[in-house]
């Protein structure tokens, strides 16, 4: 994924009411654009970081800036605007990077699903194989050098893993994959210390046959070129 214009950097100030953030433009200005991320944004939004933001071309818009990514103040860069995963998880789906998910011949997005009324973010189909349904998930968290998800209780994270655990009992393949969008991430593990339920459910899921694997994506931003693109494999650690 390129961006065209090129991302602007800018330096945080805060952020809050979850969909906003103060920053410090280039011209030394002051300004509020849009954050796309309900999440906590743990270790993503320190002041004093660097925000690449996104400009829209819509004039009814109130925020024209959008916040996509986070320099780090120790040169992480991390995708903080949610919408992105999937968007970047389908591109790779389509240029066949995802080893474990080619060979299929028609993808859906947000296809219905499921006992709990969900909507699982894309369904492969082929004649030759069975549905496959995937969840992805975001994964920005970085502690002690482990990155880690969820970055606090997600009751709809949950919700997501029963849902899959169902696929599986009806003898369709179900696959929870963890899009990493932070440089300084090199495996994933559920934090427990967080969501204890989450990570009780994801060995439930992993137990049943839900297959859970991460891909992490690689980032450049310069004042010229800023692109983001799933290139690789990394552990899961169950």
């Amino acid at each position: 994924m390129q961006f065209e214009p090129t991302l602007q950097p800018a330096t945080l100030i805060k952020r809050y009411k979850r969909f906003l953030a103060d920053v410090v433009l280039s011209d030394n200005s002051q300004t509020t654009m849009h954050v796309a991320n309900t999440g906590a944004m743990t270790g993503c939004a320190e002041p004093d970081d660097t925000v690449w933001y996104s400009t829209s071309a819509n004039p009814k818009r109130k925020y024209p800036y959008s916040w996509e990514f986070t320099q780090t103040q120790t040169n992480d860069c991390i995708c903080v605007n949610t919408i992105r995963a999937n968007q970047l998880i389908e591109e790779a789906l389509e240029q066949k990077v995802i080893s474990e998910l080619t060979g299929y011949s028609h993808l859906q997005r947000e296809v219905k699903y499921g006992s709990e009324n969900s909507k699982i973010d894309f369904l492969l189909t082929d004649p030759d194989k069975k549905d496959t349904f995937v969840e992805v998930k975001s994964v920005t968290l970085l502690e002690e050098g482990q990155g880690y998800f969820p970055d606090t209780v997600t009751t709809r994270g949950q919700k997501h893993l029963r849902e899959l655990i169902e696929v599986v009992e009806n003898g369709q393949r179900a696959v929870l994959l963890f899009a990493v969008l932070h440089s300084g991430i090199q495996s994933v593990k559920i934090a427990q210390h967080l969501d204890n339920k989450y990570y009780q459910l994801i060995v439930e899921a992993h137990t049943a046959g839900v297959e859970i694997i991460a891909y992490k994506a690689d980032m450049v931003f310069t004042d010229k070129l800023s692109t983001i693109a799933i290139a690789h494999p990394v552990d899961f650690i169950i």
